[in-house]
């Protein structure tokens, strides 16, 4: 199975960016579906962005499209997610996770492994 390592979370002021990266080991990312998801607590975590086994398709949240930009890169075993113009209400911890069925999963049950996630927080 593999391993997800989330990063580059952190505190950033809104209408600002951040990178997110993802890591894989024990199995090569190019096998897997990945997506990311996001939680804020006390509620239920939610579909942010998916990108297919070779990156030609991607999918977004409707509260996030033409703001954030999920890539993979198979040589590096990473995947990222690009987020620009934060708003508050992006705040949350953002989870990576691999899928291993076919198709693009818009759903966390879709999902067989996760990272353990990073914060991210818009506040001025």
């Amino acid at each position: 199975q593999v391993q997800l390592v989330e990063s580059g979370g952190g505190l950033v002021q809104p209408g600002g960016s951040l990178r997110l990266s993802c890591a894989a080991s024990g199995r090569t990312l190019s096998v897997y579906h990945m997506g990311w998801f996001r939680q804020v607590l006390g509620k239920e975590r939610e579909f942010v962005a998916a990108i297919t086994r070779s990156g030609a398709i991607t999918r977004y949240a409707d509260s996030v499209k033409a703001r954030f930009t999920i890539s993979r890169d198979n040589a590096k075993n990473t995947v990222y997610l690009q987020m620009n113009t934060l708003k508050p209400e992006d705040t949350a911890v953002y989870y990576c996770a691999a899928r291993g069925g076919s198709g693009l999963g818009l759903s966390q049950s879709s999902y067989d492994s996760w990272g353990q996630g990073t914060q991210v927080t818009v506040s001025s």
